[in-house]
């Protein structure tokens, strides 16, 4: 099929683009990498009257570390984040992050695709918006009014939609340092690898002195939208790494869960599937396992 027909802009500016988005609102739909949107809109499932393509606007990518901290362009494509974080040392987030980029579709579909687009598009089996929700990240959204500030919590709204009004834009992510003693796992189950995760598990966890000082967990694929799990960092905040707690904070989450049935398996599958991966995650994460591969049911 192909896409009903729209008009095309290009801006070069982060300004101009701003703009044009408060012109159109609405009726347009902004394009990055398009490994999403190109199919919506040759299935016909997106119609917008202007595709705004942020290609050429300047400013909008690139990768900056800063004291510890990572502030990512919207437009930097997972490629390059993958890149940058490979060739950090092992341990701290970017092993959550270099483990997270490698379950995403293939290296063809990497080259493409932007970070800014695949939270954007906000589809609750992605693996970045699980991978952000865990580190703490702040999403910086513009508008032609002016910038604001807003946690994954706020930014995730439900299946395929965010917060992000009309006229705004995505333009940059930044996650927090971590201290020293954190280690980051992410584990997923799916058909094949590069195919979409039946359920995904995010977690980053700092070990101080015996003890777990700083954690930070969420699971895709069980809810409309990534699910942060913040009972089961309550409960692991302050106690030694151990299995039998893990076990018991995962379960209970998990029952807790109420993900939809499709044609891959009942909610109690999904259930089943988060329980097991948080339990590895974690245990993954703080030392107590180590890592394997989940990308096969």
């Amino acid at each position: 099929m192909k896409p009903a027909p729209f008009d095309y802009l290009a801006p070069t500016g982060v300004e101009e683009t701003l703009d044009v988005l408060q012109e159109y609102g609405d009726e347009a739909k902004v394009l990055a990498g398009g490994q999403s949107l190109v199919p919506m809109l040759n299935f016909r499932l997106a119609r917008p009257a202007v595709l705004v393509d942020l290609n050429q606007v300047a400013g909008l990518d690139g990768i900056q570390a800063e004291d510890g901290a990572l502030r990512i362009g919207a437009t930097t494509r997972q490629r390059s984040l993958e890149r940058h974080v490979s060739s950090r040392p092992a341990g701290g987030p970017e092993d959550l992050l270099r483990q997270a980029l490698g379950y995403i579709g293939h290296p063809q579909i990497r080259a493409r695709g932007t970070v800014g687009g695949s939270l954007a598009h906000a589809d609750p089996a992605a693996e970045l918006p699980a991978a952000v929700s865990a580190l703490g990240a702040t999403l910086v959204i513009r508008s032609a009014e002016g910038t604001r500030e807003v946690p994954p919590e706020e930014f995730f709204e439900g299946f395929f939609t965010t917060s992000l009004a009309a006229d705004e834009l995505l333009t940059e992510i930044r996650l927090p340092p971590w201290p020293e003693g954190t280690r980051g796992a992410f584990l997923e189950v799916s058909r094949r690898r590069g195919d979409f995760a039946q359920v995904a598990v995010a977690a980053v966890v700092t070990v101080a002195d015996g003890r777990i000082t700083r954690a930070g967990l969420a699971v895709a694929g069980a809810a409309p939208s990534t699910v942060q799990a913040h009972s089961v960092v309550d409960g692991l905040v302050g106690s030694e790494p151990d299995t039998g707690v893990i076990a018991e904070l995962a379960g209970n989450f998990a029952a807790q869960l109420d993900p939809p049935p499709d044609t891959h398996g009942p909610a109690e599958y999904r259930r089943h599937l988060a329980r097991h991966l948080l339990q590895r995650a974690i245990a993954q994460a703080t030392g107590l396992a180590g890592p394997r591969a989940a990308s096969a049911a």
